[in-house]
C-alpha cells in the first residue's frame, strides 16, 4: 500500500529566482508560504557527499573542547547558475560554487523551511 502524501508538502506554487539571485519562494498546499535563499539551500544540500561532510563536521565540534567549531575562512556567497526541475517531484539547483549534484524534493524543501513554525512542526525544536 503505497505511503500517503503529507499535504504540507505539496506546493502549489513555486518561483525560482536565479537571474536575481533572490533564492526559491514555494506557497504549500496549506497556505503556508516559504521563502530559502540560494545559500541556505547550498547548506542545506541533500546530497550524499554534503552529508557526509555534515557529519564528519559535527563529530569534529563534538570532539573540540568546549563544543566550538573552528572559525571557516571567508568565502563568498553562494547562488545559483541554474535550475532545473526533476519530474515534478523535485529542483535540481547548479550553485556558483559549481555543485550541482543535490537533487531538492519538495518534501526536503518542507523539512527544511527556516521559519519557527515549521522547525518546531518538523523537528521539535526552535530554529538556531
Amino acid at each position: 500500500m503505497p505511503i500517503p502524501l503529507d499535504i504540507r508538502k505539496k506546493p502549489i506554487d513555486v518561483k525560482v529566482h536565479v537571474s536575481t539571485g533572490a533564492g526559491i519562494d514555494i506557497t504549500w498546499s496549506d497556505a503556508h508560504t516559504s521563502h530559502y535563499d540560494f545559500s541556505y539551500l547550498r547548506e542545506h544540500c541533500p546530497c550524499a557527499t554534503c552529508r557526509e561532510v555534515d557529519d564528519k563536521k559535527s563529530s569534529l565540534t563534538e570532539r573540540i573542547p568546549g563544543g566550538s567549531p573552528v572559525l571557516p575562512l571567508f568565502k563568498p556567497k553562494v547562488t545559483a547558475r541554474a535550475a532545473a526541475a526533476v519530474g515534478n517531484y523535485a529542483i535540481q539547483i547548479e550553485f556558483t560554487d559549481g555543485h550541482a549534484t543535490g537533487i531538492y524534493s519538495f518534501s526536503h524543501f518542507r523539512e527544511i523551511c527556516p521559519c519557527e513554525s515549521c522547525v518546531r512542526e518538523f523537528h521539535g525544536e526552535m530554529p538556531g
